[in-house]
This record gives C-alpha cells, structure tokens and sequence, in this order.
C-alpha cells in the first residue's frame, strides 16, 4: 500500500451501533465523507433513519437497520439482511453504551444507595452491548479472512471516578475484552483481524451536560473538577475522535491491535501536580 492511500477508508463497509449519539453521529458523518458505506445499528428506527438520510443529504452512503445490542435475536435478524445485502463487513464499531442514575453514587448517597437493577442494565448496555454484536457479525469478517473491530471505551476505565460507578466498571470491562479479543481474533484467526478501543475523555454530551454545566451553561463543581484536571484546558470536541477513528479503521494501523487509545487533552497523564 502506497502512503497516498494508507488512510483511506474508500468502499470500506463499516457497521456501527451506537452511531446516532452526539459522538457517534459526528463520527459516522465523518466516515461517510471519507467514502465508507455506513451500515447504522440502531434500536430506535426514527433516529436511525434520520441519521441515513443525512448521510445521504450530504452524498454519502448509509443503510439502517434495526437491532437492540442486548438482545442476540434481534441482532441476528440484523446480521441476516446485512449479509444479503452486503455480503461481508471490513469494520465493526462498538458505540452502544451509556449511564443511568440508579448505577450511580450521588455525594448524599453511599455504597449501600446503590440500585442493582440499574447496575445490571448498565453492564449489559456496555458489555453485552458490544459482545453480542462482535459475536453476532463476526461471521462477516470471517467469511472474507479479515476484520477489524474497534470499541468504545472511556476515561473511566482507568481512572475510577467518584459517583460513576456502574460506568466505570462496565468501561473497564471494554479494555479487558479489547485485549482479550485481539488475542483471540489474531491467534485463531490470523494477523487480519484487529481488535482496538478509543477512550474519549469528556466531552459534553446530552449524557453527561446536566453532570457538568449549570442551567445557564456555567461549569459545575464537577466540570471544573475535569476541566483543571485536563491540561488542555478544556472538553473534547466531536471532532477531536476523527483522526483516531480513521487511523483506527484504515490500514494505516494494520499492525495495531490490542490497544486503547486516550483521545482525552492530556487527562491521563496528569497527576494533579
């Protein structure tokens, strides 16, 4: 492969769950501008339909289906009229995650206050949310020798945070089976097939922004506690995952894999101090 096209991701086929968050949409818009076809996976068929047309507004190419990433059946449906259709996938993007106010710790709760069924729920939107579809649509890497998978971890991962517990742990799980899948994948598999994660630091999303500004868009305790914390002084911004996303998805990083890279202003490295 030359340098001119060592990133390019021209007539890859990309599936991505997860894709019509705030993060998720930018990055799906950015991969159809590149010349990827977009395969949106999706539980809600409104948003999924909105985010294709918009790709397809703006000349790219995008196709929708419907799935829950908790639930193998309707994945498996999924998968059937993505392989009709398509006949393999070169990229899988676990982006399906998120938090809810049971599986976190409030500073006037404690341990005890916690809510197992929401903690439940939350590890199975972030980890089952991106095993079952990996086991689901690995066939369609498979069936063509290669494949690359990339997921979405997050700053807390690593770096436990008051509060966020449920999360955390669940993100913490992603980094230890994006390791454990890059292992699996290349030694049963062969060198093609690639597992890596992307960990955001913060960035505002509908998710987190009443956790980090006040009604007037002021920084709370809490967003200020982050932003000092962040040597570049400052949240992330959609744009900031592109270039990690497309060295990840190209073949600029074929020998990558098993790893977990911070997109996060300096977050992780900084003691404090």
């Amino acid at each position: 492969m030359s340098f001119t096209n060592l990133f390019s991701l021209e007539g890859k086929k990309i599936a991505f769950s997860g894709a019509t968050g705030v993060l998720g949409k930018t990055m799906a818009m950015h991969l159809a501008d590149e010349g990827a076809e977009v395969l949106i996976i999706g539980r809600t068929p409104d948003k999924v339909n909105q985010l294709v047309d918009e790709i397809k507004t703006t000349g790219g190419k995008a196709f929708g289906y419907f799935a829950d990433v908790t639930d193998e059946e309707s994945l498996e449906k999924a998968a059937k009229i993505i392989a009709s259709q398509h006949g393999h996938i070169d990229v899988l993007i676990n982006s399906a995650g998120g938090n809810m106010p049971g599986a976190v710790i409030r500073p006037d709760q404690n341990f005890l206050d916690l809510n197992t069924v929401s903690l439940r729920k939350v590890m199975d939107l972030n980890y089952l949310g991106t095993v079952l579809p990996t086991k689901i649509l690995l066939p369609l890497m498979l069936k063509v020798g290669k494949g690359n998978i990339l997921n979405i971890s997050s700053m807390a991962a690593t770096r436990p945070m008051t509060r966020v517990m449920g999360y955390a742990s669940a993100k913490a799980a992603i980094d230890n089976l994006t390791k454990w899948l890059a292992v699996e994948l290349a030694q049963k598999h062969g060198p093609e097939f690639r597992v890596n994660a992307i960990a955001p630091g913060f960035f505002l999303t509908e998710q987190n922004r009443t956790l980090l500004t006040e009604a007037d868009g002021s920084l709370t305790q809490r967003g200020n506690q982050i932003k000092s914390h962040t040597p570049m002084n400052r949240f992330g911004k959609p744009e900031d995952l592109l270039g990690a996303l497309q060295w990840l998805c190209s073949d600029a990083s074929a020998f990558v894999t098993g790893t977990i890279i911070p997109v996060d202003g300096g977050f992780s490295a900084y003691s404090g101090v």
